[in-house]
């Protein structure tokens, strides 16, 4: 850190140490103390730059870093440039998987080829769509889910968030399953969207993967799409790749989408779906959610602004862009803290109005904004309504952190719906936030 911005936060990185965070764990909410050991236990280093954040201002430079931007208007603002910014260069995004799906990366998923392929992807997700599909993969599974809540066992909601969303990879990558009804191939094709999703783990820096690590996520990769050819030529329009090949998507784009589907689509949504559960309990909010139940869709929205499961975004600057008086030279790296920024808006309120200002910035923003963002959302609501309708608030009984993990989330969330106990209510401050950012006080 150089010498003055150590002036401006001298305590930032000091937080990454386990002092530190039980410093800043004291002053929060019930809510916030979990999240932030979400994230300090997934990864100390994003912790401490989550912190810095809220010292650094709008936009400053960090050396070995490059620039970070805390502001939800400024970040999408940039995220939009297309003209000075690319996914495509170091700390780009499109860098990392250019180096897993090959060099056609670069003209598909940011070059001349990408509006193309935007344009004939356009309605391969829609609200309706999405909703449909997930009720279609989601739907057996979720009958054994409301049948072991009936009966008042304890159900550990982070695994089946991951079994559930496994099948969903499982149906998006036409992979053959011999029992629709055995779990533990669902987790299994899951633990292969996880280690895919580690790679990424010390990428913040620099987005050169190692040639061995390259080797390893594409041997992972060909294991898990060797059946897209197939399943291409004949899924019905109600999957993703036969909605590819009826939107005229040839089949090694439709393959490097449901790749990427599978990378960012797997810890994400999961994390999601478990965190959000644990908040509506941590809050309190869910009375308020089974007294007004179409408070759904706001509800889902808060879950992903205060989770915001991909809690930074990079690009790759390639032309000198002015933001906010700053000049951000060609060459340099960018991170958008949108954990950090989305979270500034204040503690988790499933009754908070749409904010203009964040919109969804926690799927990123302009022409790359989350392709599986209406996907993402329904597999929420999904789980959100499976437990709202035993009528019957669930509680907490045990969690724990996942550990060194590329998205922060439980390894463990059992719940259960039965006699309920009073909600735990926050002994934190008044306008705290998550990882100890306050509004009101100064602080962005």
């Amino acid at each position: 850190m150089s010498e003055p911005l150590a002036k401006e936060a001298p305590s930032a990185f000091a937080l990454s140490g386990r002092k530190g965070v039980m410093k800043l764990l004291s002053g929060l909410s019930v809510e916030a103390r979990h999240e932030s050991r979400l994230v300090f236990a997934a990864n100390p280093a994003l912790f401490a730059l989550l912190n810095l954040g809220r010292f650094v201002g709008p936009v400053r430079r960090i050396p070995r870093l490059g620039w970070l931007i805390t502001d939800p208007v400024l970040a999408r603002r940039v995220l939009s440039d297309s003209a000075h910014t690319s996914l495509l260069g170091e700390g780009g995004v499109g860098h990392l998987w250019a180096q897993l799906l090959g060099d056609w990366v670069n003209d598909a998923f940011d070059g001349p080829g990408h509006l193309e392929l935007r344009e004939r992807g356009k309605d391969l997700f829609t609200d309706a769509s999405a909703k449909a599909h997930v009720a279609r993969v989601f739907h057996e599974p979720a009958i054994r889910l409301a049948d072991k809540l009936r009966q008042g066992a304890s159900v550990d909601i982070s695994e089946i968030a991951r079994i559930w969303v496994g099948r969903m990879v499982a149906d998006l990558l036409g992979l053959p399953i011999r029992d629709n009804r055995d779990d533990s191939e669902f987790r299994s094709i899951f633990a292969c969207g996880e280690r895919l999703a580690a790679l990424a783990i010390g990428t913040i820096g620099s987005t050169v993967i190692k040639p061995e690590v390259v080797t390893e996520g594409r041997t992972i990769l060909e294991q898990l799409t060797s059946g897209v050819p197939e399943a291409y030529e004949n899924a019905d329009t109600s999957t993703l790749l036969g909605r590819c090949r009826e939107a005229g998507i040839p089949l090694r784009e439709a393959r490097g989408l449901a790749s990427l589907l599978l990378v960012a689509g797997t810890e994400t949504a999961a994390s999601a779906m478990g965190r959000g559960v644990a908040l509506l309990h941590d809050t309190g909010q869910q009375h308020a959610l089974f007294a007004k139940p179409d408070l759904v869709p706001s509800s889902v929205r808060e879950i992903l602004r205060v989770t915001s499961p991909a809690p930074l975004i990079g690009r790759h600057v390639t032309s000198d862009i002015d933001v906010s008086g700053k000049t951000i030279r060609a060459g340099e790296q960018v991170l958008m803290l949108t954990y950090t920024a989305n979270n500034a808006a204040g503690r988790f309120d499933i009754g908070r109005p749409h904010d203009p200002k964040i919109r969804q910035l926690w799927f990123g923003a302009g022409r790359h904004l989350c392709l599986g963002a209406p996907l993402a959302r329904a597999e929420i609501t999904y789980l959100l309504e499976t437990l709202m309708a035993q009528q019957r608030p669930w509680r907490v009984v045990r969690r724990r952190a996942s550990r060194r993990v590329i998205i922060p989330a439980y390894a463990e969330l059992i719940i259960t719906c039965g006699p309920e106990k009073p909600p735990l209510r926050g002994g934190g401050r008044r306008g705290e936030t998550l990882v100890g950012t306050r509004v009101g006080n100064g602080h962005a």
